[in-house]
């Protein structure tokens, strides 16, 4: 009998947390029940979502009893072009082997769940950062040999589990590999803890997979609000959640003049309004992270079943710049402008690992969250309504001469979010933008002078660092400008 050419290669991309090592482990056990010998090593990631860890698998699809006392030599490491199986548990995962390589349209069948776990440089950006998942779906369909693509992350949660074992399911349902399913399932019940949850998971999986079960629709993707009257609603209950009826009534006082004008214009006013008068501070932060719903949230995440426990654990890292945040204004302000002075506004940030699923953990954290009717009379909050009234102002005049202008410049709301030092940045680049081209601009005339605006504004969406806008505004862009000091704060 002829024994065949090469081993099947097998790759696994897995983030932490989602049993990648267990699932190579089934598939180890597996194959070695069957009489193959088999192979695997691991790569391990890192941190903050920028990869995920690897496994690479080789099996010999012949029995031992067939070798007699050959040994096949199994390599530790994939080749671009040579992998028979890649298996992604996200994806953008699978989008990265694609790109170094691992997915060949001769060779390649892609196992990959469609759902998404956002990575690191897209929740740096600036703007929205976030991969077309379209694009990695057209893409998967044209370079594999065959597809596999279902959310199974949403699967598992069903099912109780994991997402490893759908995906450990939906190998084996692919039928490339020669594994039979009763194989693969004593391997599950071989390796013990939570082998029933697995089980059900490896079930659903496999019959997507194998064609017998239709997998479910992705839910429509939300849809944003588009009229002015959604949006102002939207903004209203969100502001009452931030900080109660007063601060919503703030809200719908300053848009009074825009709803009386051009409907587009009180749209993206409206809608950018809202986001930057409820802004990102520690009082937000500690709200949001002791609500019912995200612990409700957390433990949907993690499959855990009723009545077991779940320990949450925050990581902070608070330094002068939040503390100064919260004090009265006055006092704030010396302390922020000391510290930027020396530049320690980032030099003594404590980091701190809350455990905010305990008492001591979340009443600690909740009392930060009390502070929301102290919030009017803190640093931060004069400087943002101080700040959010010099653009309303802007987008008004602008108004007044062009509503293309006035679009351009409500946009530039974008470059303002986050805290720490994403803030700073952000800030600093409205800054120079209101500076060089919206108070001072190089052109008497609408149309150009929104050009130059958008066209700083997208650089400095492109480059958090600044450099794209110092070059597009013929000059460096500053960090902490102070804002100007002659716009009065609201009472």
């Amino acid at each position: 009998m002829s024994l065949p050419d090469r081993p099947i290669t097998i790759l696994i991309a897995a983030l932490g947390g989602e049993g990648g090592g267990v699932m190579a482990d089934w598939l180890i056990d597996a194959a070695t029940q069957c009489g193959y010998p088999a192979q695997s090593t691991s790569i391990p990631g890192v941190a903050q979502r920028t990869g995920a860890t690897t496994y690479y698998l080789e099996i010999f699809p012949a029995e031992r009893e067939q070798l007699g006392a050959r040994e096949p030599v199994l390599s530790l490491t994939p080749s671009p072009g040579n992998v028979d199986v890649m298996v992604s548990s996200e994806l953008v995962e699978a989008g990265r082997a694609m790109q170094n390589g691992f997915v060949s349209p001769q060779r390649t069948t892609l196992i990959a769940s469609t759902h998404r776990i956002y990575a690191t440089i897209e929740k740096m950006q600036m703007a929205d950062g976030r991969f077309e998942s379209e694009k990695v779906l057209a893409a998967a369909r044209q370079m594999a040999k065959k597809a596999v693509l279902f959310d199974m992350r949403s699967l598992a949660q069903q099912s109780g589990t994991v997402i490893n074992a759908v995906l450990f399911g939906a190998i084996a349902g692919a039928g490339v590999l020669p594994l039979p399913r009763e194989a693969c399932e004593q391997a599950i019940r071989r390796a013990g803890r939570g082998a029933e949850a697995s089980l059900r998971g490896f079930g659903a999986g496999y019959e997507i997979a194998a064609g017998t079960r239709r997998a479910a629709e992705p839910p429509p993707p939300p849809r944003r609000a588009t009229g002015v009257r959604e949006i102002v609603e939207l903004g209203v209950a969100r502001l009452k959640d931030y900080q109660g009826a007063a601060y919503a009534a703030l809200y719908l006082e300053r848009m009074k003049p825009f709803l009386e004008s051009d409907a587009g214009l009180a749209a993206e006013v409206g809608r950018h309004l809202a986001v930057w008068m409820s802004y990102e501070d520690i009082i937000r932060v500690a709200d949001l992270k002791t609500r019912r719903s995200r612990f409700e949230r957390v433990r949907r995440e993690v499959g855990a079943m009723e009545g077991e426990p779940v320990v949450v654990i925050d990581y902070l890292k608070p330094g002068i710049e939040e503390f100064a945040s919260v004090l009265p204004a006055a006092l704030g302000a010396r302390l922020a402008a000391w510290a930027e002075r020396r530049g320690k506004l980032d030099a003594w940030n404590v980091g701190m690992h809350l455990k905010t699923s305990g008492i001591f953990g979340f009443l600690l954290m909740r009392s930060l969250a009390w502070l929301k009717p102290w919030r009017p009379h803190s640093y931060r909050y004069r400087e943002e309504q101080r700040l959010i009234e010099r653009w309303l102002g802007h987008v008004a005049d602008a108004a007044r001469r062009d509503v293309a202008l006035a679009l351009e410049v409500a946009e530039c709301a974008r470059l303002v979010k986050g805290y720490g030092e994403t803030h700073r940045r952000g800030k600093a680049s409205f800054l120079a933008i209101l500076d060089a081209l919206v108070e001072n601009p190089a052109t008497a005339d609408a149309r150009e002078q929104a050009a130059a605006i958008r066209k700083a504004r997208e650089a400095a969406l492109a480059d958090p660092e600044g450099k794209a806008l110092g070059s597009a505004l013929g000059k460096p862009v500053v960090w902490l400008k102070p804002a100007s000091q002659n716009v009065k704060s609201p009472s």
